[in-house]
């Protein structure tokens, strides 16, 4: 058995250290007091199903700290998934929570092998090698969606490591051993290729969310079926019957920052398409908005902050932009949001009594349609299809 730090406990930190704690001795450290009790207490602090059973079920090897000497000391391997929010005044990944996180381990432990499963700029681990003077840093991305991280760790539609060596192939079977069906494609790249597949990665499903939502926005101006075009263009196997549910814009962790980022390692690169995906979300948004004001409503209704279903988190939200697009209007706006216990979220009123909240809108914004919102479906705008993320 391996001793295995995992360093942040978000969906991707977790989710590693869940993964792990079956077969090996693993220990996640955070900053977060209540984060730590939580997990110690075998209650997942993120929701996630798969996560949530698992303290239930499973028979972990998994303790939580706040103590960076008992976390580093003995471990073979350290895995860093803390944030890397976008800075747009620099056009640039803050990286510094994982330069932080590197300068506490080194003069504690300087045999483990440190992974960084953070997302990174290109060239950015080979960057901070040279930084700290330190072979000991690989990076591998990794392949979540919100709600479902454990499962696509347990289920993974590639391995990839950022190193071709010994090494890199024992941490690609450190992670295919975790898995279930012991089947997923291993990739060994060097590491800056490794970085520039998790940014073209989620950049292209960014594409893809813009491009069903522009068909659907065209459809809505000229009174067409949205739902009849893309399903026959779905039909189509070049194309395929999935991520083609129109939404208010692409949001949540990954997909703004990560697009944002591939276009600022584009500098002096000719490009049109990775500025244009940008742009077209942004448009998106104005859309909606303009929609929503045709009904000239007195009172808007936000139906939940979150991005989609089964997941606690409206980090960048498409719905956000809208609100404060929609408060420039001089519009009323009141949130259901039951995951927030304040009155308040920035300068909304919160209405967590769903009646009420349904009663007293005018119009009812839902990313995701609901059961909760069949009381009122003459209320309700929301460009969901499918009913699904």
């Amino acid at each position: 058995m391996l001793n295995i730090t995992v360093v942040g406990t978000g969906y991707v930190g977790l989710s590693n250290a869940v993964l792990f704690a079956g077969q090996h001795n693993v220990t996640s450290l955070d900053i977060n007091e209540n984060r730590v009790a939580l997990i110690n207490q075998k209650i997942s602090p993120i929701a996630d199903d798969y996560i949530e059973q698992a303290f239930e079920e499973d028979n972990l090897n998994l303790k939580a700290t706040l103590d960076q000497v008992q976390a580093y000391g003995q471990a073979d391997y350290i895995i860093i998934a803390t944030p890397t929010n976008y800075d747009s005044e620099t056009n640039y990944f803050d990286t510094s929570s994982i330069e932080s996180v590197i300068a506490e381990i080194l003069p504690l432990n300087h045999t483990a092998t440190i992974v960084i499963k953070s997302t990174i700029p290109v060239g950015y681990t080979a960057q901070v090698k040279a930084k700290f003077k330190t072979e000991q840093i690989i990076f591998s991305p990794e392949f979540l969606r919100e709600g479902k991280a454990l499962f696509d760790n347990l289920y993974p539609s590639r391995i990839i490591v950022g190193e071709k060596s010994e090494r890199g192939e024992a941490i690609a079977q450190l992670y295919l051993n975790a898995t279930v069906e012991k089947n997923a494609p291993i990739l060994c790249m060097e590491s800056t290729e490794a970085e520039a597949v998790k940014l073209f990665s989620n950049t292209y499903l960014a594409m893809r969310v813009a491009y069903f939502n522009e068909l659907d926005t065209y459809c809505a101006k000229h009174d067409l079926s949205s739902l009849d075009i893309i399903q026959g263009v779905s039909l189509d196997p070049r194309i395929g019957q999935h991520y083609n549910n129109p939404s208010f814009g692409y949001g949540g962790y990954c997909l703004p920052k990560d697009t944002k980022q591939l276009l600022a390692n584009y500098k002096d690169v000719p490009q049109n398409l990775i500025q244009a995906i940008i742009h077209s979300n942004k448009t998106r948004k104005q859309f909606i908005v303009k929609e929503i004001l045709k009904k000239r409503p007195n009172i808007v209704g936000v139906y939940r902050l979150t991005m989609k279903a089964g997941s606690d988190n409206f980090r960048d939200s498409a719905i956000q932009d809208i609100i404060h697009e929609l408060e420039e209007y001089n519009i009323q706006i009141q949130i259901y949001e039951p995951t927030l216990r304040q009155e308040r979220f920035e300068n909304y009123s919160l209405e967590n009594n769903l009646a009420k909240f349904l009663s007293s809108s005018d119009v009812i914004l839902a990313n995701r349609m609901s059961d909760d919102l069949q009381a009122e479906p003459n209320k309700v705008y929301t460009r969901d299809l499918f009913g699904e993320n």
